[in-house]
């Protein structure tokens, strides 16, 4: 009888632990309060509001571009899931100085409102481009990082990209989750969903993709499907490195630099 209880009372508790997970999911895949704070931006920047169709708004920073002797494709970064856009658009800047940057702050990540979602990501980079296309009369290039990844292959579905970049990037959000999660029914649970590889095989737009050999949190059984699924593989490239200490490796910059060469080589 003992043996019973136990087992039944083990059994609830993980039922239990189970709930809480599937409750804060949302949380624990984009934990927006870890991006709250951003560095200061140079002049010239600016922060432009887009309205959404359900009353919320989504913040886009932009950068303008240096002079540069020829119009260039305009860098619309997307940042992984504890990324500050106005980070990542002084990154991009730094890094592009001859190119216009923009970034885009996910929504519920402050200063935008509402609360994130895989679908709303989608949506709002959908936004995001609709705002910048008229001004980009060299096309527009994704650069996506870890989920921001997802969100430039699902922007490629419906809007015409100049190419994707893609760093440390998964093949399926339900994959990674239940690679870190197995002994929880991550697969069933799930909410949200990036199918990365499935809609990059359906694509047909210059791709890069840049792995950080020592990642943990996107092993290389989760980013090599990326590889395969892409139709034009424009340049591969792997850094000695971790997920999040790989922006900081010597090696970084070049490799962003070369991708998207890359990807807008006629």
């Amino acid at each position: 009888m003992w043996l019973l209880k136990l087992t039944l009372a083990v059994a609830g508790l993980y039922a239990v632990f189970v709930a809480v997970v599937y409750v804060l999911q949302s949380w624990l895949i984009f934990p927006a309060g870890l991006a709250a704070f951003g560095p200061d931006l140079p002049a010239g920047a600016r922060h432009v509001e887009l309205a959404t169709e359900d009353g919320e708004r989504v913040v886009l920073v932009r950068l303008p571009a240096g002079q540069a002797a020829e119009p260039r494709p305009l860098l619309l970064g997307f940042g992984g899931n504890a990324w500050n856009a106005d980070a990542l658009a002084l990154l991009l800047h730094q890094l592009f100085p001859e190119y216009e940057v923009a970034a885009l702050h996910y929504r519920g990540y402050a200063p935008s409102s509402g609360s994130p979602s895989a679908a709303a990501l989608f949506e709002d980079a959908r936004r995001a481009y609709d705002h910048l296309a008229t001004g980009a009369e060299a096309g527009i290039v994704a650069i996506g990082l870890s989920v921001g990844a997802a969100v430039a292959v699902d922007l490629a579905t419906a809007r015409p990209l100049r190419g994707i970049v893609m760093v440390t990037p998964f093949d399926s959000l339900k994959e990674l989750a239940a690679h870190h999660y197995a002994w929880l029914p991550v697969r069933l649970l799930l909410r949200h969903r990036m199918e990365t590889a499935e809609t990059l095989r359906d694509l047909d737009v210059p791709t890069a993709v840049i792995v950080a050999e020592n990642d943990t949190i996107v092993p290389a059984a989760r980013s090599a499907p990326l590889r395969a699924a892409a139709r034009d593989l424009r340049s591969h490239i792997a850094i000695a490195a971790g997920h999040n200490d790989l922006y900081g490796n010597p090696d970084f910059a070049g490799a962003l630099r070369a991708s998207v060469a890359a990807v807008t080589r006629d």
